[in-house]
């Protein structure tokens, strides 16, 4: 029987409920999307008659560890409709991942799977500060891509005033804000770190913008580029966490009071943290990779979902749900430099911490025979012009061998030199290693 998606009153209660309620939520939930699956897709049948489990040994919540995990693969080999459980006939609307790296990853939605998917949205909206009527400029890209559709249907079921910008057309974006005033951004943060720079290039102080709340995601971001860009825009930051696999934006999203990491909607997505090595689950506050199960979605239901997000599971705060720590990196982003491992995220933290650099950054990866080279592009701000950039590259360089452990070649460019992204996520990597 599907799940009943609540009123808003039940949502603010569940946010409440004591950890026994909503984990005898979970477990009922659970069973019912574990059936779904088993019976519905043939993938989850295989799987799980290969590992010998069947939904009904399911009786505790712990029970979950013993079935198995979907990957990135199982969605491309069963591309394009293979994991869905219901009728194509039934699906309301079809996502899918960029494919850059092979085969999209297609993700379908029934009707009422979008209807959730809005209210977990409007949720994270309303945890950021977000109340109906503000104004929510929409900057992330329409299309396939799960952010623009997604953070538009929940903002509107907040209530809120949408502008539909998508992404790109940065002078236009500065436009808009200037003249509709919107109250709340919504943005990738490289995007909103553009937008802030395209506001000095024309002149005007990011502080005099009428945004009060930017809710970033799609891509990792750190502490310091948080504290830049409140620094320069005079607004809170505030993180939202999503995959398309497991639903979109709206799986996880932080709290205005506390800025304390994502609240995972635990009454939609059951978490785990495992070790990415093994696959076995670790303890709440122990780093590993994040894996979701879906409790609630029809048209894809996701078993053990391994995001590749490596954070760890924090305790409830300002909601009954557990918390995510800020996602350090991903498995698959790791880069092994001459055996030391090395996080994108790592180099921002660094760069960011440069006062006379913009923050924009590229890791360029090659190799030299048998050993790996790697070159960290940055960029000086425009107040910075006439700066000694080889004392500040060599700065760089002394702070990430020290901290990070890798010896790097660091050139500093002028303003504008880094590639800007305009839609979707920053390339903040390079690899033109051998493959």
């Amino acid at each position: 029987m599907p799940v009943k998606n609540p009123s808003p009153g039940e949502l603010e209660s569940i946010e409440t409920a004591s950890r026994d309620e909503l984990q005898a939520l979970q477990l009922e939930r659970l069973r019912w999307s574990l059936t779904h699956a088993y019976e519905n897709v043939p993938h989850y049948k295989a799987a799980f008659d290969a590992k010998c489990v069947h939904p009904s040994d399911l009786k505790t919540l712990a029970d979950l560890a013993r079935f198995p995990f979907t990957t990135k693969k199982d969605l491309r080999d069963n591309y394009p409709f293979g994991m869905f459980a219901v009728p194509r006939e039934r699906v309301s609307r079809i996502h899918a991942s960029s494919g850059t790296t092979g085969k999209p990853t297609v993700v379908g939605y029934t009707q009422r799977d979008i209807d959730t998917w809005a209210g977990l949205v409007a949720r994270s909206i309303r945890a950021a500060g977000g109340r109906a009527g503000d104004i929510v400029h929409i900057a992330y890209g329409y299309g396939l891509f799960t952010g623009g559709l997604g953070a538009h249907y929940g903002a509107e079921k907040l209530g809120c005033t949408v502008i539909p910008m998508s992404g790109g057309q940065t002078e236009k974006q500065v436009q808009l804000i200037q003249d509709f005033r919107p109250d709340i951004i919504m943005v990738t943060p490289s995007y909103m770190q553009v937008i802030i720079e395209e506001f000095e290039r024309q002149g005007l102080d990011p502080r005099s913008m009428s945004v009060k709340v930017g809710i970033f995601g799609a891509e990792p971001w750190t502490e310091a580029m948080r504290r830049e860009i409140e620094g320069k825009a005079g607004i809170d930051a505030v993180d939202i966490y999503g995959l398309s696999e497991v639903m979109g934006p709206g799986v996880a999203s932080e709290c205005v009071e506390s800025k304390d990491g994502p609240v995972v909607w635990e009454d939609h997505f059951y978490p785990e943290i495992i070790n990415p090595e093994t696959g076995e689950p670790v303890p709440d506050g122990e780093e590993g990779e994040l894996v979701f199960t879906s409790l609630s979605k029809e048209a894809l239901p996701i078993i053990r979902y391994r995001t590749r997000d490596l954070t760890r599971l924090l305790p409830p705060t300002s909601r009954s749900m557990r918390r995510m720590g800020k996602i350090v990196g991903r498995s698959d982003d790791m880069l092994i430099i001459r055996g030391v491992n090395m996080f994108p995220t790592q180099v921002e933290e660094l760069v960011l911490a440069e006062p006379q650099l913009s923050g924009q950054y590229q890791i360029v990866v090659s190799r030299e025979g048998t050993l790996d080279e790697v070159e960290v592009r940055c960029e000086l701000q425009p107040t910075a012009m006439g700066s000694d950039v080889g004392a500040i590259a060599k700065h760089l360089q002394h702070r990430i061998k020290t901290l990070i452990g890798v010896s790097t070649k660091v050139t500093v460019g002028a303003p504008d030199s880094i590639e800007r992204t305009l839609v979707g996520k920053a390339r903040r990597v390079i690899d033109r290693r051998p493959k």
